[in-house]
């Protein structure tokens, strides 16, 4: 997949057969989006391609309640990568292009950069200055500037529900319930971040764990005990119990938030590495317990349930 960014080396020298959005998370809707654009670039002998954004633009619009990000920008186009798309289009969109007109983003972005012949958007689509944008004006200039329009309905997941969205995946995961996200997403929720010094208790507790730092634009699950996996940067994946939360056995309200992670069998030092962790199964939700002798107890509970969900069993 060629990366190409807007304004800047944008050139495609092709024509393309294009689709648009934030695109976070690049879930199973996504990608059912993406087939059709790639099918109808096939069928039109154009390159396929995704124009996205280098944030969220909600983070510039309405920087107060704008979503926590499924994925950060790089891990949005190495999904992206992996649907065969043929070019990402990043649009650098900052207070300035906020407040550009549709038809400007239209004329300058699809048509002088991309040479666009067809468009694939969600019949709802909307884009430019206050939202203006829409299906039936891009038809319209479609017909003046020589490229069909094609918006089609949001794709669900066959079960009679809301339509597959970013918003109702960020809210599965702030139920905990990362099983249903990952069936949205496609795979499990990943966040990413560098392993960080701690204060050692884990280890003090027999469990020690690598302590991960991560960006505060990041969509988290709730809080809570998860089985999962870690992911280190030679790519080697290794089963983990994911403890998310404030440790209020020892800090009650007044802890930061950690993600912490105990890697079963393993003992090395992970100290300022980047880790990758996925979130497979909720275990149980954050308590405090009565004593550190307690909670250790349920920590080797924790990572037994761990096991049996991964199906890892223990070393000889």
């Amino acid at each position: 997949m060629d990366v190409l960014h807007y304004p800047g080396d944008c050139s495609s020298h092709h024509p393309c057969a294009v689709t648009i959005g934030a695109y976070d998370g690049v879930h199973t809707g996504h990608r059912l989006v993406i087939e059709r654009v790639k099918r109808v670039a096939a069928e039109q002998g154009l390159a396929s391609a995704v124009v996205t954004f280098d944030r969220h633009p909600a983070s510039v619009v309405r920087p107060e309640t704008a979503p926590k990000l499924l994925t950060d920008l790089d891990q949005k186009l190495e999904l992206l990568s992996g649907t065969g798309v043929d070019i990402a289009l990043v649009v650098r969109f900052d207070r300035e292009r906020s407040e550009e007109p549709a038809e400007d983003f239209v004329r300058e972005v699809l048509v002088g950069c991309l040479d666009t012949k067809a468009v694939v958007v969600g019949h709802d689509f909307h884009f430019g200055h206050k939202r203006l944008g829409n299906v039936p004006m891009l038809q319209d200039m479609g017909a003046e500037l020589g490229f069909d329009v094609t918006g089609i309905r949001l794709f669900s997941d066959g079960l009679d529900r809301d339509p597959i969205s970013s918003t109702r995946i960020r809210s599965l995961l702030a139920e905990g319930a990362v099983g249903e996200a990952a069936s949205l997403l496609g795979r499990p929720h990943q966040v990413r971040g560098m392993v960080a010094h701690g204060d050692e208790r884990g280890r003090q507790l027999g469990f020690p764990t690598a302590n991960v730092s991560l960006p505060e634009s990041i969509a988290l699950p709730a809080d809570g005990v998860y089985a999962g996996w870690y992911q280190r940067p030679d790519g080697i994946r290794l089963p983990a119990a994911i403890s998310l939360g404030r440790r209020p056995t020892f800090y009650r309200d007044s802890g930061l938030l950690l993600l912490e992670a105990y890697i079963l069998d393993f003992d090395g030092d992970l100290y300022d590495e980047p880790a990758r962790v996925e979130f497979v199964a909720h275990l149980r939700g954050q308590a405090r317990f009565e004593s550190a002798h307690a909670l250790v107890e349920q920590m080797g509970r924790d990572v037994a349930t761990t096991r049996q969900v991964l199906g890892r069993s223990a070393p000889g």
